[in-house]
């Protein structure tokens, strides 16, 4: 189904709309924004007030918030290309399918990225001086080697964490928002995807030295970007654990679902309830199914034309394609290229 008529059909039949992530929305109705008055916070359906206040206060913010957003579509949906879920109903945002308001698995890949993006953007937009209130990150606290100083702009993941989880976190501190085994879900996928951000924070170095002998270094702390984080978010994806919300004590924790003598680990995705298979399409599950999508045949992995295809078999077609060959460097400063004709086969899911 092309998704603007799945979205017609999720509005009209009056699904509600994905919760704390829903300022993911705010690629279709933001970018045009100038972000400089307080009522540009009213575009944000849906924020609870908490995250209204942090807008309003805060609007040099929220054009990092923007570009978390389109970070996060575009991350997710890289990162899962090769998976039956390839993340395509992320575009339908603000308002969601099953898949990513039923606390499954993939919405727990999704929550734990955006919030991961958020801080990401925000602390990288600290070092580069788009926003007034925060500067470069500090000095770190460990002393530097011989051949290094400490020195250039690193990223400020302090102010980063600080602002980015003041927002995502915020609905999930209302008393409005979803169930207390579904805040408690949001809150530790939210957690772990800015502990994957911190565990990203490396040292970054630039040379000095004559004719590039980098006898001395001035190094920084800065954050890996948001792709390899996505792919280190996607190994907890794969391994996500099903929890539900018992009793322990005077208080409901989050439990393994089989295991529930064991511990959740901060370091874990968790989710709820199951997924459907993706295989075939049901809107009713979030699911788009494989349907003519590409596969590998060579593959033996998540995108290999048994596992996309979900054993329905598949089509082979060819494709000319036209790309640059022979490249010629020429002093000074070009490259001309010839165009070159290649035909390729391609497989795509019955």
């Amino acid at each position: 189904m092309d998704p603007f008529y799945l979205w017609i059909a999720l509005f009209c039949s009056g699904f509600a709309s994905g919760g704390a992530i829903q300022w993911l929305g705010l690629t279709v109705n933001g970018s045009s924004v100038a972000w400089n008055e307080s009522e540009h916070c009213n575009l944000l359906k849906g924020l609870v007030p908490d995250q209204m206040q942090l807008c309003r206060r805060n609007l040099e913010l929220m054009q990092s918030v923007l570009t978390a957003a389109k970070h996060t579509k575009h991350a997710c949906q890289m990162t899962l290309s090769d998976m039956r879920w390839n993340c395509s109903s992320i575009e339908l945002a603000p308002h969601f399918t099953p898949d990513l308001q039923k606390g499954t698995r993939e919405s727990a890949f999704v929550y734990a990225l955006a919030s991961a993006a958020i801080s990401h953007t925000i602390a990288r937009a600290c070092a580069s001086g788009e926003l007034p209130t925060c500067s470069c990150g500090a000095a770190p606290a460990e002393v530097p080697g011989p051949s290094f100083r400490w020195g250039g702009c690193g990223d400020n993941l302090r102010y980063g964490l600080q602002m980015g989880s003041a927002f995502v976190d915020a609905p999930m501190k209302s008393s409005k928002f979803g169930t207390q085994a579904t805040k408690l879900m949001n809150l530790h996928n939210n957690a772990v995807g800015r502990q994957v951000l911190m565990d990203s924070l490396e040292t970054k170095c630039k040379c000095h030295g004559v004719s590039g002998s980098c006898s001395v270094k001035t190094c920084w702390k800065g954050l890996q970007d948001l792709p390899h984080i996505a792919d280190e978010l996607k190994s907890k994806y794969l391994a996500a654990t099903r929890v539900m919300h018992r009793q322990m004590g005077t208080r409901k924790h989050l439990v393994h679902k089989e295991l529930d003598i064991r511990p959740v680990r901060e370091s874990e995705l968790v989710y709820l309830n199951s997924s459907p298979d993706y295989c075939t399409q049901n809107p009713n599950l979030g699911s788009y199914g494989t349907q003519d999508r590409l596969c590998n045949k060579t593959s033996v992995g998540s995108d290999s034309c048994n596992l996309m295809c979900c054993g329905r078999g598949y089509n082979a077609y060819t494709e000319t394609i036209v790309e640059r060959c022979q490249c010629k460097y020429h002093w000074c400063c070009y490259v001309m290229c010839k165009k070159c004709e290649r035909t390729v086969e391609r497989y795509v899911c019955k």
